[in-house]
C-alpha cells in the first residue's frame, strides 16, 4: 500500500500522517513513513524524543552521499552527474526507526534558478522513484503543500492520494490546484479527508467548494490535539474513542480502494 498525504500548508498533514502510520504499524504492517516537507514535522507528531529528532540528517543535506551517489560536487554547476544514482539501500541505511515505523526524512526539493537538476534534487526524485515503485513496505508520504515529489514515472506506483482540507478558502484553492496537477501526470486516486471540522456547517463548506471532489472523511477538531503537540506524545497518545474511530473509518476506506487496485 502506497500513500500519499498532502494539502496547504498548516492543515494537519502530519498529524494524520503519523495516526494512519501508527495505526497501520498496530495492525502489523511494516510502515515506513517518508517526512517530503520541508518543514518535517512528522517525527514530532511520532511522538519522537527531541533528541533523536535533533539526530536526523535530511538525506537533502548528506552531502557525503549525495556527492558519491550522483558524481557531482554539491552547490556547484556546469557539472555532469548521473542521472539514474544508486538509491535502493538508502532506507534501510538513514530511515530512523521507532515505535515500529521507519522514519525516513527528505528535506526540501529547491526549486527555482537554484536547480531542478543539481545532484540533491535528481537524488531525491531517484529515491522517491525507487520507494514507491519497488519497496515492499506500507509506504506514507507525507508530502509537502503539491505534488512536487511525484511525477508521471512514479504517479502510477501510488496507490491513493489524499489532499487533507479545512474549511477555508486558502486550503480549497491549494486543494484545486493540486488535483489538477494530479491529473496532469495520471494520478487520478486522489480523495479529500476534511480536518479541523467544528460544525456540520464545516463540512457542507468543503461538500460544496469542491463538488467533484471524494471525500473519504472527516476528522474533528478536538482538544487533544492540542494537548499532543508536545514533545514525546504522539497523536495516538492524545486521541480519544471519538478521534480514534475517526482515524479508523479513514483508515477502512482506504483499505477498500486499495484493496481493488
Amino acid at each position: 500500500m502506497k500513500i500519499a498525504i498532502t494539502g496547504k500548508g498548516g492543515v494537519g498533514k502530519s498529524t494524520i500522517s503519523s495516526a494512519l502510520a501508527l495505526l497501520l504499524t498496530e495492525k502489523g504492517n511494516k510502515v515506513l513513513a517518508i517526512d517530503a516537507d520541508p518543514d518535517a514535522n512528522l517525527a514530532a507528531a511520532l511522538g519522537m524524543p527531541r533528541e533523536m529528532q535533533d539526530k536526523i540528517i535530511p538525506i537533502s543535506k548528506q552531502t557525503e552521499l549525495i556527492e558519491e551517489r550522483t558524481g557531482a560536487k554539491v552547490n556547484q554547476y556546469g557539472q555532469m552527474f548521473k542521472l539514474n544514482p544508486e538509491v535502493s539501500d538508502i532506507s534501510d541505511t538513514y530511515a530512523t526507526l521507532y515505535r515500529g515505523i521507519s522514519l525516513l526524512v527528505l528535506g526540501a526539493i529547491r526549486r527555482g534558478g537554484g536547480g531542478c537538476a543539481c545532484p540533491e534534487n535528481v537524488l531525491l526524485r531517484a529515491l522517491v522513484r525507487d520507494l514507491i515503485l519497488h519497496k515492499d513496505e506500507t509506504l506514507l508520504l507525507d508530502m509537502e503543500a503539491g505534488i512536487e515529489h511525484l511525477g508521471r514515472a512514479t504517479a502510477g506506483g501510488v496507490d491513493i492520494m489524499l489532499v487533507v482540507v479545512e474549511p477555508g478558502q486558502m486550503s480549497i484553492e491549494c486543494a484545486r490546484k493540486i488535483f489538477e496537477l494530479s491529473g496532469e501526470i495520471g494520478l487520478l486516486r486522489v480523495y479529500v479527508v476534511g480536518n479541523k471540522i467544528k460544525e456540520q456547517d464545516d463540512r457542507e463548506f468543503i461538500k460544496k467548494a469542491l463538488p467533484d471532489a471524494k471525500i473519504l472523511g472527516f476528522i474533528s477538531f478536538r482538544e487533544e490535539f492540542r494537548k499532543a503537540d508536545r514533545p514525546g506524545v504522539s497523536i495516538l497518545d492524545a486521541l480519544t474513542e471519538g478521534s480514534l474511530e475517526e482515524f479508523n473509518q479513514i483508515l477502512t476506506e482506504i483499505s477498500k480502494i486499495t484493496s481493488k487496485n
